[in-house]
């Protein structure tokens, strides 16, 4: 028996739910007065779990109109704030929230635009990593803070769900663990034993997340004071099939006792108290939804704090099925160009997917940025030579076929956080010029970029999407195919792709879907 099995033993099955049963109860929720949710995307692979949704990589209130005009269930704001300051973390947020209530005509809102979406509820949702990196808990603490200024809501709970069940992050009995991949398939690890733990900027060293929240809330929050949904209440309906309260086994009603379950647990939440919740399968994610749709018709108000499928669990969406390489190019005519393929993520998975991709795609030529000669640069006017001259080898090699372009993979780290955080915007810059350079040169037929950082700052400012739809994943569950929708880089297909995410041969097999030379 798996430790997975092992762990899974001590808790009833999961409760089989449909996506329609959270869509309908979204549904009836927004009857009377829409609502939808505004997802604070601290980097853009937040949306690899979802489909057909708007994305802002810019949040003027002008923006939130158009996003709010789509008529959507949620729109997805990349703040990229993991690549900020705390300080500087916590204005993005605050900016963010001021300009949606704005747009959404909340009172006091202080815009000349107030009204124009006038009656329209919003959700907020602090999207952050699963494998527990970022600014937590001020994130949700400025959120907090700024909608109970605007509008004079306070906050009663803040919910926790890191667990991203697609790319192997599940929480049991309170601890978040990865699951392993390849030869470690099937095992599971601690969260805090692994090297996203040691990050730099966002280290920690508890895997259960009540500890988690006390270790990261500097004892604000005791670990006894949060509010554990473990196994037992998410999955409190599944033993009803043939009892007094569900006779004839009817899974809306065992989902609607997992439902009360959820909400009665959360009742005595107040002035954001943390509350986790264990989540294994998509299932669990639905019946979290249904509870906490539950709690907030109750009166309960809540702000999110969660990985990537949650969004799409909480609207109720269907799980979209894998985007081939036709549907990725539906409606536009591909470039002869080569692709573009951008890695700049350095956690080993994403080293271990770039050798096979280099390994397996022998007609692209690879280019280097190399970061120690980067750094080393003694004057801004070296470092652009450097650059002009990598995009000249771009743009020349993109004449023939598909080009990688990756940062050298020597980590250059310091014990500075700020410092760390300082070598990688650099680097970032870089890799954002050389982007931007070749696109006004001569465009690629595709872009993936592959880590947050970097597929944040390549969208937003080497491609310069203002506006896009997210059209769903190109591999199950993960990695985002984005559609601008304005700007130079409108009618390229744009492949957002975490540097945590999928197998060693994930990057290949997007590569194969998208080139006309692999």
């Amino acid at each position: 028996m798996t430790l997975e099995a092992d762990l899974l033993a001590a808790f009833p099955t999961e409760v089989r739910i449909p996506a329609s049963l959270v869509a309908d109860a979204v549904a009836t929720s927004n009857a009377e007065t829409p609502r939808m949710l505004v997802v604070l995307d601290d980097d853009p692979t937040g949306t690899q779990s979802v489909a057909d949704l708007p994305v802002l990589t810019r949040w003027d209130v002008e923006d939130f109109i158009w996003a709010f005009g789509q008529a959507k269930a949620a729109v997805y704001v990349l703040t990229n704030t993991r690549s900020l300051d705390p300080a500087e973390a916590a204005v993005r947020n605050e900016e963010v929230v001021r300009n949606a209530l704005a747009a959404a005509g909340s009172p006091n809102a202080g815009s000349v635009h107030a009204g124009s979406g006038s009656g329209l509820r919003l959700g907020f949702v602090s999207r952050s990593d699963s494998t527990l990196r970022g600014h937590y808990p001020l994130e949700p603490d400025v959120i907090a803070a700024t909608v109970a200024e605007v509008s004079g809501e306070a906050t009663d709970g803040v919910v926790l769900v890191p667990a991203f069940p697609d790319a192997g992050r599940v929480t049991i009995g309170g601890v978040h663990y990865t699951r392993g991949t390849g030869d470690d398939a099937g095992t599971l690890t601690p969260a805090a034993q692994t090297e996203f733990a040691k990050d730099a900027s966002f280290g920690y060293a508890n895997s259960e997340l009540a500890k988690y929240v006390e270790e990261k809330s500097k004892g604000r929050f005791a670990a006894e004071s949060v509010i554990v949904l473990d196994l037992n209440i998410i999955r409190a309906g599944a033993a009803s099939a043939g009892t007094a309260a569900n006779p004839d086994g009817d899974p809306a009603v065992s989902a609607a006792i997992s439902a009360n379950a959820i909400a009665d647990a959360i009742a005595p939440a107040a002035d954001s108290t943390p509350i986790v919740a264990d989540i294994v399968s998509e299932n669990d994610l639905r019946a979290l939804s249904l509870g906490l749709e539950e709690a907030e018709r109750r009166g309960k108000k809540l702000l999110y704090r969660v990985g990537p499928p949650f969004g799409r669990a909480r609207i109720g969406q269907e799980i979209r099925t894998e985007l081939s390489g036709a549907e990725a190019y539906a409606g536009n005519t591909p470039s002869e160009a080569g692709g573009l393929i951008v890695v700049g993520s350095h956690v080993g998975v994403t080293t271990r997917q770039l050798k096979a991709l280099t390994e397996q795609h022998s007609a692209a030529r690879i280019v280097e940025i190399d970061v120690e000669k980067l750094l080393a640069a003694e004057t801004e006017t070296a470092a652009d030579a450097y650059l002009v001259q990598t995009v000249e080898t771009v743009v020349e090699a993109l004449r023939g076929g598909d080009v990688i372009v990756h940062t050298s993979r020597l980590l250059i780290k310091t014990d500075d956080p700020a410092e760390s955080l300082r070598i990688a915007r650099t680097v970032s810059a870089a890799v954002v010029a050389v982007v931007n350079r070749t696109l006004k040169t001569f465009p690629p037929r595709f872009v993936i970029a592959k880590g947050g950082i970097t597929s944040s700052d390549v969208a937003a400012h080497g491609l310069e999407i203002r506006h896009a739809i997210v059209r769903g994943p190109m591999l199950p569950g993960i990695v985002s195919l984005w559609e601008p929708v304005d700007g130079p880089a409108k009618g390229i297909p744009y492949i957002v792709f975490a540097g945590n995410v999928g197998d060693d041969q994930s990057l290949a097999d997007v590569t194969r879907k998208l080139s006309n030379t692999f």
